[in-house]
């Protein structure tokens, strides 16, 4: 069967006909043999797809302690995914979409597992004192334990009075009418609240997937209507024509804009400046795949620079302040810019050495007359408004996502897109993200998340054992989850670790939490990672594999300065809290 289906995947991606990819896979499965494309099946193919239905089965029949039933399901949906994330033998669209329907069926309440009423029974007053009656005869002398909110809750003693044919009477203390029973404690539908199937469904609705939509429609309007020349000619023309300074100058620039506004929406007006200039390379150049991971690597890394560049920075701030901590804007970025000036270096010395280009230089077109149609204007004030938006989305308390709405409506209702415009918003991307939601939402809702958190003891390895293993599990992660979620899974447990004997003293607790902060930030070797390189791979120039490499390597590097300046500079810096 995983022979079978892998011959179909193949067919699929040679884009043949129903009835070509029947006879193809019905043929070959006929002969007993492992024919497909070229005559032989895709070995990597194969292997992805048996490991990926392996580690599935794993955390079911492996004994994990405290991990319940629906989040070891969750754990078996989050490893197979990731396997097929990362092998890629079927499209990273169909798993996502695998991801969201696997969810459905077997973690929601309206699948095939927990659709059945739970296993308990609600208690009434009795005739006298103390006493209760429920209509099932499934009470016996004993425990039974109470139900809160669908999980399983404290164990409570109970006498049996009278079993009757259709009642049982017994007697309780510390019962209400609202008290929902379980007389059998190792039930695993007892132990999970189960999720609305809406909830998954929910992801491709997501308000991040708003904004994206609003980013690939600003710039498919952009190629429409030449923006994206101008806005080349704006931002390289500084950088001259040298392969090494152009990507140098897309790094710096988007970096720059990252720091003050949504890193998604960055990424979505930087890919629009680098289309012209992919366009003119030859399909065979490797300063394509430099030019394309530039925007969002420099997106990921330049968020980090400010309070607000992006969201886990802000849950790490509210988290201090609610214990009593507060860094100033101005002191996150005495913190936070060196390390990302120094990243970003880094960063920019590894894609110009793994991708190097073909030509000395290149020769870009900066020159080029401003469209001054009527339609281009109002495209360029939409994208200026949007654009301020975003920026001072403190000021004015328009979320990033309803401005994106916003843009949206207005792209729309002014035809400056039209319907052959949205047909053309690359969908398979949209569902990609959708699927990393819908994974992080089962993950963090099953307990899976918190299990994965607790289940590592931070109090034997000491301080900096401790801000080394926060690091590493927040990069972790973030690799798989939203930056958010894992920054709000982490930040709790970090600040906890004040009051271990651990962690002494604010500064040494900011510290810490700068720490979860940067971790939370640096996951970015997968397309579900963060939106930036979900928007990256919209531009089809590079694949899973180029991405998982600089991805790595980033974070990785990135984690090693981070320790190295929370035992040097952070301290120093944070001394005063």
């Amino acid at each position: 069967m995983i022979w079978f289906i892998c011959c179909w995947s193949d067919a699929v991606h040679e884009q043949c006909s129903i009835d070509e990819r029947m006879v193809a896979a019905m043929q070959a499965l006929a002969k007993r043999r492992y024919f497909c494309r070229r005559g032989k099946v895709n070995l990597k193919k194969t292997v992805g797809l048996v490991l990926a239905v392996l580690v599935f089965f794993i955390p079911l029949v492996v004994p994990i302690p405290g991990l319940q039933f629906a989040a070891r399901l969750t754990m078996g949906i989050f490893m197979s995914a990731a396997v097929l994330w990362m092998l890629e033998p079927i499209p990273i669209y169909s798993t996502s979409m695998l991801v969201i329907f696997l969810e459905i069926m077997l973690i929601s309440g309206q699948g095939l597992l927990f659709n059945r009423p739970m296993a308990g029974v609600s208690a009434v007053p009795g005739t006298v004192e103390g006493t209760w009656v429920v209509d099932a005869a499934s009470i016996s002398d004993g425990t039974v334990y109470t139900l809160e909110e669908g999980r399983l809750g404290k164990a409570v003693p109970v006498e049996v009075l009278e079993i009757g044919t259709e009642r049982v009477t017994f007697k309780a203390e510390g019962l209400s009418e609202a008290t929902l029973l379980a007389s059998d404690a190792t039930d695993w539908r007892v132990q999970y609240k189960p999720l609305p199937y809406k909830n998954f469904f929910n992801a491709l609705s997501n308000p991040v997937v708003i904004l994206f939509l609003a980013g690939f429609l600003l710039a498919g309007a952009s190629v429409k209507f030449d923006l994206d020349k101008t806005l080349t000619r704006f931002f390289l023309r500084p950088f001259g024509t040298r392969p090494a300074m152009i990507v140098l100058g897309l790094l710096l620039a988007t970096a720059t804009l990252s720091a003050f506004m949504s890193n998604t929406a960055t990424t979505a007006m930087m890919v629009t400046v680098i289309m012209p200039i992919i366009s003119q390379l030859k399909g065979d150049d490797p300063l394509r795949k430099a030019v394309a991971l530039a925007i969002p690597v420099g997106a990921n890394i330049g968020g980090i620079a400010t309070p607000i560049g992006t969201p886990p920075n802000a849950v790490v701030l509210a988290a201090l302040q609610g214990s009593g901590i507060s860094i100033p804007f101005g002191t996150w970025m005495v913190l936070a810019l060196p390390f990302a000036l120094f990243l970003l270096f880094a960063a920019w010395l590894l894609l110009i050495k793994l991708f190097p280009a073909q030509e000395a230089n290149v020769t870009l077109v900066l020159k080029g007359k401003v469209n001054k149609s009527g339609k281009a204007v109002m495209l360029y004030v939409l994208f200026g408004v949007v654009a301020v938006l975003w920026m001072t989305e403190q000021q004015h308390g328009l979320s990033s996502n309803i401005v994106a709405m916003l843009a949206i409506v207005a792209l729309t209702v002014t035809g400056v897109v039209n319907k052959e415009d949205i047909r053309a918003v690359p969908w398979d991307v949209l569902w990609l993200f959708s699927g990393g939601i819908a994974l992080g939402e089962a993950v963090s809702q099953t307990g899976l998340a918190a299990w994965f958190v607790n289940s590592i003891n931070f109090e034997t390895v000491g301080y900096m054992g401790v801000v080394i293993l926060i690091g590493l599990v927040g990069l972790a992660m973030a690799n798989f989850l939203s930056h958010t979620v894992t920054a709000t899974l982490l930040a709790p447990l970090a600040i906890s670790l004040q009051y271990s004997g651990v962690v002494n003293g604010a500064s040494a607790i900011a510290v810490l939490m700068v720490m979860v902060a940067i971790g939370s930030n640096m996951g970015m070797s997968l397309p579900i990672s963060t939106p930036p390189n979900a928007i990256a791979m919209g531009t089809g120039t590079f694949e899973t594999k180029d991405l998982a490499k600089v991805g790595v390597t980033i974070g990785l590097l990135g984690f090693v300065i981070a320790v190295v300046l929370a035992k040097t500079m952070w301290p120093m810096v944070l001394q005063s809290l």
